[in-house]
């Protein structure tokens, strides 16, 4: 599907939008629901990383295809090793078995697990066959992919002797294993997190519960770009938001403030308003701790002929795709110069957008949703821009509701 953006009208929106639940949290609460049937889940996410991650865990032998949910395959390889009983071959998409997933599969074997490789050595599809995971201490590379570590973490009150986790090195991603180690703390399992080490106590059973999933904070960051670009005076309201979240990318509250926007909570709702224009021609940012949001925030300062450095950024090139390369490419193709390496990106001030640019997607939805503000600046169009179903299936419509002119090719 090929879709042509232009701006809406009123460039000075007023509009509520109501967010599915967090993809990251969906998925944390959905593999704890399959270890502990009487926790029950409102607002699950409505993406299709959620659905994949529900069909998955329905299952107990055959094959289980996660597509493209990267989560899913990082948390369904530690669900079904520990698994007694349970053989799966668990494979994804062209891209996924180009991903990396050694390090857990590693770390599954030193506790016990039986894992092959149906193919390349330390890549899906992988052969699971579960069984009593009876060890307790393992150690991770602590610059990894948090997955990796929510994963071991998530499964461990399951296990007969809990879990000791030593991350070795700088830990990165921090905020989402904070949000793993909180929902555990929601069930009632203990866990300690002291220096690089992770302790989580077993646990046989938990007391009837209803998780309630907050609304998804990556989701919410498009909007936080819309407003950035927007006139001053412009009202986004969006729900269901929590003032002390678990998600790490709640930092856009804080990062907008210097794109002008304003976050204002109340009764589960956050109002994004643009009060000033950008007030610096270049920003710097470490988004160790919230990567998902580098696309988001390049596109904005893109929009606003603004300059960027981000940081901290080492986990882009194994994502969907190369987001790096991806976003040195798409920014590219409107003008900007963009400087990247393993771990960060440089955008160059660029006043002048060409327009009718057709932005490649790269099977990844943060590709699409990110560049869908920048219609407000310059009508392009979006190629493959049903990718954006993998987290937030109601995107383009959301867009619509606040007016931006959206029609299929």
């Amino acid at each position: 599907m090929r879709l042509q953006l232009s701006a809406p009208d009123d460039r000075k929106i007023q509009k509520a939008i109501a967010i599915t639940g967090s993809k990251s949290e969906t998925n944390r609460s959905l593999l704890l629901q399959a270890l502990f049937p009487n926790i029950k889940i409102e607002n699950l996410s409505n993406s299709d990383d959620g659905a994949v991650m529900q069909k998955g865990l329905a299952k107990s032998t055959g094959e289980v295809d996660i597509h493209h949910a990267g989560t899913a395959m990082r948390f369904l390889t530690a669900y079904f090793a520990s698994q007694e009983g349970k053989q799966v071959v668990l494979t994804g998409s062209q891209r996924m078995q180009e991903r990396p997933i050694k390090v857990l599969v590693e770390a599954l074997r030193s506790l016990g697990a039986d894992i092959d490789y149906a193919k390349e050595e330390g890549y899906p599809p992988l052969k699971i066959f579960g069984k009593k995971l009876e060890k307790s201490q393992v150690s991770l590379p602590a610059n990894i992919s948090s997955q990796y570590i929510s994963a071991l973490l998530l499964i461990a009150p399951s296990l007969e002797n809990g879990l000791e986790l030593e991350l070795i090195g700088k830990i990165t991603s921090v905020p989402y294993i904070k949000m793993t180690l909180a929902l555990l703390g929601q069930i009632g399992v203990q866990t300690a997190f002291e220096g690089n080490i992770i302790k989580v106590s077993a646990k046989e059973s938990v007391a009837d519960i209803t998780l309630v999933v907050e609304s998804d904070w990556s989701s919410a960051s498009y909007f936080y770009s819309i407003a950035a670009m927007s006139e001053i005076g412009t009202e986004i309201q969006l729900s269901s938001y929590k003032e002390s979240s678990l998600q790490g990318d709640s930092v856009l509250a804080n990062i907008y403030k210097d794109f002008g926007v304003q976050t204002k909570f109340s009764n589960n709702t956050i109002l994004l308003k643009k009060t000033s224009e950008v007030k610096s021609a270049h920003l710097e940012y470490n988004l160790s701790n919230a990567p998902d949001i580098a696309q988001t925030i390049a596109v904005t300062c893109l929009g606003l002929g603004i300059g960027c450095h981000l940081t901290g950024l080492h986990t882009l090139p194994i994502k969907e795709t190369d987001r790096l390369a991806a976003l040195q490419t798409e920014l590219g193709k409107f003008g900007a110069t963009v400087d990247i390496d393993s771990e960060s990106l440089t955008l160059q001030p660029q006043s002048n957008l060409k327009s009718e640019v057709a932005v490649d997607t790269y099977n990844d939805h943060r590709m699409a949703m990110a560049f869908g503000p920048l219609a407000l600046k310059a009508d392009f169009v979006v190629n493959d821009a049903e990718v954006v179903s993998k987290s937030y299936p109601d995107f383009w419509n959301d867009l619509k509701t606040l007016g931006f002119s959206i029609a299929e090719m």
